[in-house]
């Protein structure tokens, strides 16, 4: 009886670690998006003979985002500031290694459109090359599914370069569904050509089938290099753009103060929005930022599809006044616009 018992007990305690395992460890088709933290990005980037301003910061700030355990999930579930998405929303089928790629494209692109933009508002040496356009993802049903793959970048078709993704889509929609292109695009420093035929994306519009972002590499004088860590997506173009220019000219518009803000930015300037504002605020405010560059984007239809209809800046906004956080809220629509606000304050 003694030894049943035993057999019993151990029985027992093996099937209560093997449940504690699980639900603490086993991954979810889930991820759990909270507020991640605000960098200093003052050492990332370098520029050739150029003067470091060490008075004050420019914070890069960036959400945590980790997949789900059975714990982990009900535990968000009690947390506000937690939002809860399922894989498919998140990485949108794609493996970790590619989802990572592409996380890795965008952060690097929106470096080199920081860089173009900063070192011309600096009146410095600056040239922008349109590479062509990036593969993000590709869909199922496109006859090119089997030829190109994410992180290739399409530089013509029909032996047409444009100079920018709308020139390619433009040119499509000329087309009619199910004729043929040859697609010419870059894999691994090597370029290949394929034909095949395009797939209706709606309404009776011809195209590839994938998505897509703007492939551009700059070249600049002085020299600079950008080293963002293991930071990814193209949030953090708008505050890279601010530091390389304050890097660039004589005065420090830092000011001694700790300035956070989240925004992509294009070759034109323009500030453009973002997931996980909400997030964001909330880890500048933990860092100690005194200001916060939200993008400014006019309310339109498009925004009900976004964060319930509201824009980044309305969501940073209900933010603040919700968790009573103590920095200030700037909105910003362009690049001009940080740089006026900071020389005038």
């Amino acid at each position: 009886m003694v030894k049943k018992h035993k057999l019993l007990r151990w029985a027992a305690l093996f099937l209560g670690m093997m449940f504690l395992i699980i639900i603490c460890f086993k991954p979810l088709n889930y991820y759990i998006e909270s507020p991640g933290g605000a960098t200093n990005i003052t050492p990332f980037v370098k520029i050739n003979q150029q003067k470091k301003h060490k008075k004050g910061q420019f914070m890069i700030t960036y959400v945590q985002l980790a997949q789900a355990t059975p714990l982990s999930l009900i535990l968000a579930k009690f947390k506000q500031q937690d939002t809860i998405y399922t894989a498919m929303q998140i990485t949108g089928g794609a493996n970790s290694k590619t989802y990572n790629r592409v996380q890795n494209f965008y952060m690097q692109n929106a470096i080199d459109e920081a860089i173009a933009v900063a070192y011309k508002a600096a009146n410095k040496q600056v040239s922008a090359k349109y590479v062509g356009i990036f593969i993000t993802s590709i869909a199922k049903k496109s006859y090119f599914s089997k030829q190109l793959r994410v992180g290739d970048t399409v530089t013509k078709i029909n032996g047409h370069h444009f100079k920018n993704a709308r020139g390619y889509q433009q040119y499509l929609a000329k087309k009619t569904v199910n004729s043929k292109v040859t697609v010419t695009y870059i894999r691994n420093n090597v370029t290949k050509v394929v034909t095949n035929k395009l797939i209706n994306l709606g309404n009776s519009r011809a195209g590839l089938g994938i998505s897509l972002a703007d492939n551009v590499k700059v070249t600049t004088t002085p020299k600079i290099s950008v080293n963002p860590g293991q930071i990814g997506g193209p949030s953090g173009g708008l505050m890279f753009s601010l530091e390389i220019y304050n890097q660039l000219i004589n005065n420090n518009l830092k000011h001694n103060q700790k300035i956070a803000g989240t925004g992509t930015i294009d070759l034109a300037g323009n500030v453009g929005e973002i997931g996980g504002i909400d997030k964001k605020v909330i880890a500048a405010n933990k860092a100690g930022a005194a200001i916060f560059f939200a993008p400014y984007v006019k309310p339109t239809k498009l925004n009900k599809m976004i964060d319930g209809g509201a824009t980044n800046y309305q969501v940073a906004k209900k933010t603040i006044k919700k968790y009573h956080l103590k920095l200030k809220l700037v909105p910003v629509e362009t690049f001009n616009d940080g740089i006026n606000y900071l020389a005038k304050h």
